[in-house]
Parts: C-alpha cells; sequence; structure tokens
C-alpha cells in the first residue's frame, strides 16, 4: 500500500522582543504570543496499481471457479481471460482454462493448456501432476510417469498422495507393474480415503487374481466418494469370482437404477 501522508503547516512564533518591535511592547506587561493549534496530519490510503491488479486477478479467477462450478463455461473463460490479461504468465489462469477446455470437450486445448502451466511453473508439483494426468489418461503414459516423478520432487507440494495414486494408476494401465503397488500403497498412507488409488489397488489385486483383497480395496473405494460405472462393474467381477451371486446381483441392481445406459452396455458385452 502507498500512504499519503499530507502534513498542514504551522507557525513558529518570534519571541517577545521581535513582536515589541511590531506592537510597541516597550515597558509595558507583554501577553504571551498566540500559539496556533497543530492540527494533526492527514492520511489518506490508496492501493498502488500493482496491488489493485493482483487485486483484480484473483477476483476473476475466483468468479471463473464460481462461473465453473456451476456450468457456465463462457462466463467462465471470458474471466479467465480477464485474468490473462493481467497476468499472461499464470500457471493457475492457464489451467483454469484447460478445465474449461475439458469440459467442453476439447482435449487437444486442455493438453495445450496444462503443458503451457507446467512451462510457466516447471518445479510447482500439483501444476506437473495436472499435466501429468492429462497424459495418462490422452494415450500418453509412459510419458506422464515423468511428469508425476517430478511433481514429487517438488518439496512444496502440499498433496503428493495425488501424484503418488497417479503414477500407481497410469504405471498399471501401461503394464508397468514393477511401480504399481509401491506408488499406490504410499498414496494410501498420506491419503487412506483416494478414490483413484483405491480403485487402482482393486484392479491390481485382481489382476493378480487375490480377489480378498480387491473385495476389500473396491469395498473401500466404494465408501470413499460416490461410484461410477466402472467401479460397480468391477464390484461386479470380484463379486463373481469369489462365487458370491448375491453381493454381485446386489452391484448389478445399482448399476441399473443409477447408471441405466452403462447397465445396457454391460449386459450386451457379458450376457448371461
Amino acid at each position: 500500500m502507498i500512504i499519503d501522508m499530507k502534513w498542514l503547516d504551522f507557525r513558529v512564533f518570534l519571541p517577545c522582543l521581535m513582536l515589541a518591535l511590531m506592537t510597541g511592547c516597550g515597558n509595558k506587561a507583554t501577553r504571551p504570543p498566540k500559539v496556533e493549534r497543530q492540527i494533526a496530519p492527514e492520511y489518506r490510503f490508496r492501493d498502488s496499481a500493482q496491488t489493485k491488479s493482483r487485486i483484480d486477478f484473483r477476483q476473476n479467477l475466483e468468479r471463473a471457479a464460481q462461473n465453473l462450478s456451476i456450468g457456465q463455461l463462457d462466463d467462465a473463460e471470458r474471466n479467465v481471460r480477464a485474468a490473462l490479461r493481467i497476468d499472461p504468465r499464470s500457471a493457475d489462469a492457464y489451467t483454469m482454462q484447460a478445465i474449461i477446455d475439458g469440459r467442453r470437450g476439447d482435449n487437444n486445448a486442455a493438453g495445450e493448456n496444462y503443458r503451457r502451466a507446467a512451462d510457466l511453473e516447471p518445479k510447482r508439483g500439483e501444476v506437473l501432476n495436472n499435466y501429468g494426468a492429462w497424459l495418462c489418461s490422452n494415450g500418453y503414459p509412459a510419458e506422464a510417469l515423468v511428469w508425476f516423478d517430478r511433481a514429487l520432487n517438488d518439496p512444496n507440494y502440499s498433496t503428493p498422495a495425488a501424484a503418488l495414486a497417479n503414477a500407481g494408476g497410469c504405471a498399471l494401465e501401461t503394464g508397468q507393474y514393477d511401480r504399481v503397488e509401491s506408488n499406490l500403497r504410499q498414496a494410501l498412507d498420506l491419503e487412506p480415503s483416494n478414490a483413484y488409488a483405491l480403485m487402482s489397488m482393486a484392479k491390481d489385486e485382481y489382476r493378480l487374481q487375490r480377489y480378498f483383497q480387491a473385495r476389500a480395496f473396491i469395498e473401500r473405494r466404494i465408501s470413499a466418494a460416490p461410484v461410477n460405472p466402472s467401479v460397480l462393474q468391477l464390484a461386479i467381477q470380484i463379486e463373481e469370482k469369489l462365487g458370491d451371486g448375491t453381493a454381485a446381483n446386489r452391484y448389478r441392481q445399482r448399476l441399473r437404477a443409477e447408471f441405466p445406459e452403462a447397465a445396457a452396455v454391460n449386459s450386451e458385452s457379458n450376457p448371461s
């Protein structure tokens, strides 16, 4: 903040000798000079241009996040672009734009903006993890693992469980099994309710034909967060391997009730 201090002038009065020359005080009783009251200084506070720009930038990003949360993608993008006009090198703004692009189904644009954010802040864990996650989900799993590792090298990364879970899940998808369990268990040690790590552990245990362990992880996954069709489908498969038809049917009923389209596809691919 800049403090603009405006002091009011005050008079310095001359001694009586100087006053006598003007008033002829001589031997007469003299009155003490009149002393004016000193007025307290006036302070005026105003934001610097830099501070105002920083506030405007943050407000634009906050409005964009609010717009995004209620599906107002055009308004969200308008606010992100306003933020980028203030700070064209903001990784946060490019990340927000990438999320908007992803919501619109424009994966290429999303990837470009995640990469821009990572290039702008090449040592910031969450930014590197976001780009790695995009790579893994868009057919570049080997490259993604490099970015997850870079994210984990950030000593100030506040949520390393996210990158560990992503690395373990991505390694599982690509058959790099040597690091799957290590990464996933580290993630769960840090964040026991990490939904992606729990799902990936259930998949890995199923792959290893350890169905009771797979059941334990899929149950934890179902309790940790809202389910999607793939969670229920894996639960069905696990219960079928364990020979528990009642539990498998319970998950099928839930799949039909909550995701009827996915249930129809599942029925076609697994006719009874």
